[in-house]
């Protein structure tokens, strides 16, 4: 918690750290949206200021009016994006799950398009001192690099982030500036007419949002790190960032109306508006301000999907923790994941102009559902007035939903990008709604009333003890409750006898860093349980964690556990324990109609493909019994089974 607190902290230090993390996607926005927005249209007045404008405006609304002001608002206990904002606000919404999901989804499939884009504009401002150099085998090369080293954790190359992008942002500044400078009257195009007339006058002029949008992708991720940097740190150093990248698209939109040219087919004006001697420098330096761009991009990937295992809505896959700084973390499948999706996509479109041409669908969708679940918070939590809220959101409902229509007509380039994204919404909606189908068969009954026969089988010598301690993790949150399931463990087929009977409920916070525990004594020395509470964002380790209690507990001369017997010997110091975890299988009593048989048998087709319960809470495989038990759904109703011929069976 303590470092979410230095995090709300505004120091220069803390500056340089926001402008590192969260600016790099909308920072590097200038290498394309200006090229974007002329492509190989005539150069005129109503083009060159109508698209400026555009851009003026949409950063006002979107970014500083949306997420500066409004969005940062929801700030879970120093946490931000998608699934926090969805923790804040799930109780007051039935089906708030599915934007969820939705917003999540096309997060992720920005992390696909984002890099290469990215790197391959930086990379192509060789081509004006080299031409016709082949630019895609680099843009792979940097890609490959730049994934390969995530299992190394990134806290070394972090370090310069910061005063990297204030030299990023202060090229931008200085070079746009210069071109302001000999065209002072650019300054116009701030004017919201310029945008009107753009939109309503230049023919197939509301098209072009597509390329407008483009300016403030990035603004998500403003959110999604709001616990890394602190919303202060993010307000203040985002006046520096906005005034750098308006001065630029100025700039660039100045160095156009000088050019003097009906056309300018094939040359980025950001480029173009740098002097020739500092050409290779200003590509260096947008290269590297892409690279950083991109791992902020691939780290949120990580954290997403994260913080969707917490809270049931994907899969458990393996989590790797490559360095000792607290939240920063490695996935081994989505990094793969990411790495050949952004190969594929820079080696199908080639350059950064085909791929313009496809990216900005998915983050308006994802735009779309922070907007909706914001509007709970406004009215659920912060208590403001429902038609001042309402208003709000038809602002940027309207806002967004040009902006998406205007990206659909992206769609026929980006029509096998669909299938990613399809593939990401079924996952997590088919393990989230399946998980809450199997969560209504989990029947809880009175603990207590079965204690004084768990005592007469932990007395019982001639049963064979199981382990000295058996802990069940039981999602049972009330003290005196326990799934049936865990009592037909312990006294069917094979009783198991035990000293102590430990049950262990993990209690998933809406906190993110949480990490504290409880223990009730249910049976004397014999039945207990433990609490333990963890945020959505700490990886679980329970059988560390369930030593350090037992050491606690015994340290502390607690419930008498220094005095007994743990079945440690003269030869073995270790206490004798064992976890028990109980996995579902579907059971072949089932008789499905056609959806509910899809969807649970997808649901545990994907179980099967992560990763097993004592990994993903941490317990060794030699401290472990596993058992198995059926699902039964929806049972066979009848059963035509005739017997064709009468014996006398004697």
């Amino acid at each position: 918690m303590n470092n979410h607190l230095n995090s709300q902290k505004v120091t220069t230090a803390s500056l340089l750290v926001a402008l590192g993390i969260i600016y790099g996607d909308i920072g590097t926005s200038p290498l394309y949206v200006f090229k974007a927005i002329i492509g190989e249209r005539e150069i005129t007045e109503t083009l060159v200021f109508g698209g400026i404008s555009c851009v003026f405006w949409t950063l006002l609304f979107q970014t500083t009016i949306k997420y500066i002001w409004l969005t940062l608002m929801a700030d879970n206990h120093g946490e931000g994006g998608v699934f926090s904002l969805f923790a804040l606000v799930r109780r007051y919404g039935k089906n708030l799950a599915i934007p969820t999901i939705l917003g999540a989804t096309t997060l992720l499939a920005d992390g696909i398009i984002t890099p290469p884009i990215s790197v391959a504009s930086a990379v192509e401002g060789l081509e004006i001192v080299v031409p016709h150099l082949p630019t895609v085998p680099i843009v792979i090369v940097i890609l490959s690099l730049l994934f390969f080293f995530q299992r190394f954790g990134t806290q070394k190359v972090g370090s310069i982030f910061g005063p990297m992008m204030v030299v990023w942002f202060s090229m931008l500044f200085i070079i746009g500036l210069i071109n302001v400078l000999e065209m002072p009257q650019i300054l116009k195009a701030l004017n919201p007419y310029y945008a009107y007339q753009l939109l309503v006058n230049y023919p197939q002029g509301f098209w072009l949002l597509g390329a407008v949008f483009l300016c403030t992708t990035g603004a998500e991720a403003l959110y999604s790190d709001l616990g890394h940097c602190g919303k202060q740190n993010i307000r203040i150093s985002w006046a520096f960032v906005k005034i750098s990248l308006l001065v630029n698209y100025l700039g660039q939109a100045a160095w156009v109306l000088q050019q003097g040219e009906s056309h300018l087919a094939g040359r980025n004006p950001f480029y173009e508006t740098m002097p020739s001697w500092f050409l290779i420098p200003g590509v260096i330096i947008a290269t590297a301000a892409t690279i950083i761009a991109s791992q902020a991009l691939i780290s949120g990937s990580y954290t997403l999907i994260s913080e969707a295992m917490s809270m049931n809505f994907w899969p458990r896959v393996a989590v790797r923790n490559p360095t000792d700084l607290k939240g920063q973390i490695y996935i081994p499948s989505v990094n793969n994941i990411l790495w050949g999706g952004c190969i594929l996509m820079i080696l199908y479109f080639k350059t950064s102009s085909n791929m313009e041409a496809a990216y900005g669908f998915s983050i308006t969708i994802a735009m779309l559902m922070t907007t909706l679940l914001l509007s709970y918070f406004l009215i659920y939590i912060k208590k403001w007035n429902i038609i001042f809220v309402t208003a709000i959101l038809l602002v940027f409902v309207t806002v967004e939903g040009a902006f998406f229509i205007a990206n659909v007509a992206k769609i026929k380039e980006r029509w096998m990008f669909l299938f990613f994204e399809l593939f990401i919404f079924l996952v997590m909606y088919i393990w989230f709604k399946a998980r809450k189908i199997n969560n209504k068969f989990i029947n809880f009954i009175d603990l207590n009333s079965y204690t004084t026969k768990i005592q007469e089988l932990s007395e019982d010598e001639e049963i064979d003890k199981s382990a000295s301690h058996l802990i069940y993790l039981t999602k049972a949150n009330r003290k005196n409750q326990i799934e049936e399931k865990i009592i037909k463990s312990i006294f069917s087929k094979k009783p198991k006898r035990a000293d102590v009977y430990w049950f262990l409920h993990i209690n998933r916070t809406d906190e993110p860093y949480t990490l504290n525990y409880d223990v009730m004594e249910l049976l004397d020395d014999k039945v207990i349980k433990i609490d333990l509470n963890i945020g959505f964002r700490v990886q679980p380790r329970v059988e560390l964690y369930f030593k350090k209690i037992v050491q606690e507990l015994v340290s502390r001369k607690e419930l008498n556990l220094h005095i007994r017997p743990d079945g440690s010997t003269k030869y073995n110091p270790e206490p004798d324990f064992k976890f028990v975890i109980i996995e579902k299988f579907l059971s072949v009593e089932n008789e499905f109609i056609l959806s509910e048989g899809i969807l649970l048998n997808s649901y545990f087709t994907i179980k099967k493909m992560g990763l097993s319960d004592e990994k993903a809470f941490g317990i060794d495989k030699s401290d472990i019994i596993l058992e198995h038990i059926p699902l039964v759904y929806q049972p066979v109703q009848k059963l035509a089974l005739e017997r064709i011929k009468i014996n006398n069976l004697q």
